[in-house]
């Protein structure tokens, strides 16, 4: 009964805290609340008129909404690079930053399944994918291993944060043989949801394009550096707008972890490129499509080469000490990274998996507005989420909001 109590009076206080603050506060809320509405709006259309408002057809069926699904499952898995040295290592370090790599990754994460039931066409379709009401097809669909996967995650990054913040928002310390089986358990499992995501591509073998060995391990690698990019990133305005502190050596060390991923990552497109070229095949269409266009057909070229150059020069920048360790380089460095990273596993991975289609013919894709529309409210929500979380947990983590004994 008394825990029913102090878990009111934390939903009160935090409702408190989430709806007072200064001048740009409240505009930077009220912005993403329009564009929320803008994407309501656009997704009502499509609603109305199904998937046809779209740019995808029968033969380009995944577009946009697959791409942004695809990017976000690695940032919210990359939240194990603060989780791992803070709870199984021990590294002080990243203590006051892993609450906020964990609510990124909440955030990502309902982003995720907000994009696929937008690429489903409407959520009257969810039941299909619910265990006995619908046809789960467990174990032999690989999309019932995502659903198990990322629900899994997003449920491990809600309980761990939640109870911490609830013992101190007591002001009691969390007890750590509570929360570190779920935090080591989630680090295998951040592992787990990206690979299963590549195993979804590389499990359908009538598009060579993605029948890679190294789309698994490519996976990791671009999550664990655009995912610690945006952390970053998030860390640096938090600490400039909020009185919550991050040191400097935090946002280094997780510049190694970028930098790292980020040369691996470019080593491994290297490696794709010199299979599907030095020796190509008619399996080697869709890469050719890609990077150099097929049969007058280009729409792909300027995406994914802004994205190599931009990847190549973060990497170049990130790689060099001295760069790194100046945070006006290194912030211009993730943002391109971040960037790149978006495009590669977007556009650059998932529209070329279908051109050509089966027969040879090429029906290229491009998102409509409405499209563009409802990508842009699911950033907005996932943004707003990620607000609120970060505001309430800041508020505990410097003493501000603390359970009041009556």
């Amino acid at each position: 009964m008394r825990r029913l109590k102090v878990f009111g009076s934390l939903i009160k206080d935090s409702l408190d805290v989430i709806t007072r603050g200064s001048k740009r506060y409240h505009i930077w809320m009220g912005f993403l609340t329009l564009i929320m509405l803008i994407g309501m709006y656009c997704y009502s259309i499509q609603l109305e008129h199904g998937l046809s408002v779209t740019g995808m057809t029968d033969r380009v069926s995944w577009g946009l909404y697959i791409s942004n699904f695809t990017f976000l499952v690695g940032v919210a898995a990359a939240a194990v690079m603060l989780v791992m040295p803070t709870y199984v290592l021990k590294d002080v370090d990243f203590k006051q930053a892993v609450l906020i790599g964990e609510g990124l990754a909440v955030a990502a994460l309902i982003m995720c399944l907000a994009f696929v039931v937008a690429d489903m066409g409407g959520p009257s379709v969810l039941w299909h994918m619910m265990p006995v009401i619908g046809v789960f097809n467990f174990p032999n669909s690989m999309l019932t291993w995502d659903v198990i996967a990322l629900n899994g995650y997003l449920f491990i990054n809600i309980s761990i944060p939640f109870y911490i913040l609830f013992r101190h928002y007591q002001g009691k310390e969390s007890k750590k043989n509570v929360y570190l089986p779920g935090a080591i358990l989630s680090v295998f499992w951040a592992v787990g949801i990206h690979l299963v995501t590549a195993f979804l591509y590389q499990g359908l073998q009538a598009k060579p394009f993605w029948n890679t060995a190294l789309l698994g391990p490519r996976f990791l690698a671009s999550a664990f550096a655009a995912g610690p990019a945006l952390i970053i990133l998030v860390l640096a305005i938090i600490r400039t707008y909020t009185e919550f502190k991050i040191e400097n050596k935090t946002i280094k060390k997780l510049a190694l972890v970028v930098t790292v991923a980020a040369q691996i990552n470019l080593i491994m497109l290297v490696s794709e490129l010199f299979k599907e070229f030095y020796a190509p095949t008619h399996h080697s269409e869709s890469a050719y499509y890609l990077f150099f266009g097929l049969h007058g057909k280009t729409a792909l070229l300027p995406w994914i080469w802004t994205a190599i150059t931009l990847n190549i020069i973060a990497t170049v920048l990130l790689t060099f000490h001295k760069l790194r360790n100046n945070f006006k380089v290194l912030f211009f460095a993730c943002t391109i990274l971040f960037i790149a990273i978006w495009i590669e596993k977007g556009f650059g991975l998932i529209v070329p998996g279908f051109i050509p289609g089966p027969y040879g013919k090429i029906a290229e894709y491009t998102p409509t507005g409405i499209e563009i529309g409802v990508t842009l409210g699911i950033w907005a929500m996932g943004a707003l989420i990620f607000t609120i979380l970060a505001r309430t947990a800041i508020q505990i983590e410097i003493g501000k909001l603390r359970y009041k004994k009556k």
